[in-house]
């Protein structure tokens, strides 16, 4: 492995999550694994932004002690970007949850083909 491998551990291990994610997304019929799939997918780009907003040596952007050069703290907007993103993941997450159990409740399975032929069943 190469220096490079090891200066971008951090985002090589966020691409690792965001693939495992994707395929978890792809490869799986039921319906929470696709949920679990897709949170694995935000939590690697919120990695991947914390790492890219991050400066080694530098301090979060409170001004103390009278320092106000704008050298010596790091960049608030993708500490910003993650935060909002986590509260959309979680808003987005409870209403794919909430929706897989009306789902449940109506098909009494999981597995998107079977839904899938109830519904063409039903003729919707």
């Amino acid at each position: 492995m190469g220096p490079n491998l090891w200066a971008n551990f951090g985002e090589a291990v966020s691409m690792i999550l965001f693939c495992i994610g994707f395929a978890n997304l792809l490869l799986h019929k039921n319906l929470i694994k696709k949920i679990i799939g897709l949170n694995i997918m935000d939590s690697s780009i919120y990695l991947f932004l914390a790492l890219k907003g991050y400066i080694n040596g530098h301090t979060v952007p409170i001004v103390v002690d009278g320092v106000q050069s704008v050298d010596a703290y790091i960049n608030p907007i993708p500490s910003g970007l993650v935060l909002t993103g986590i509260v959309v993941s979680v808003s987005v997450t409870a209403l794919m949850l909430s929706l897989t159990i009306r789902l449940y409740r109506r098909y009494q399975t999981l597995d998107l083909d079977e839904i899938s032929k109830r519904l063409k069943k039903e003729g919707l």
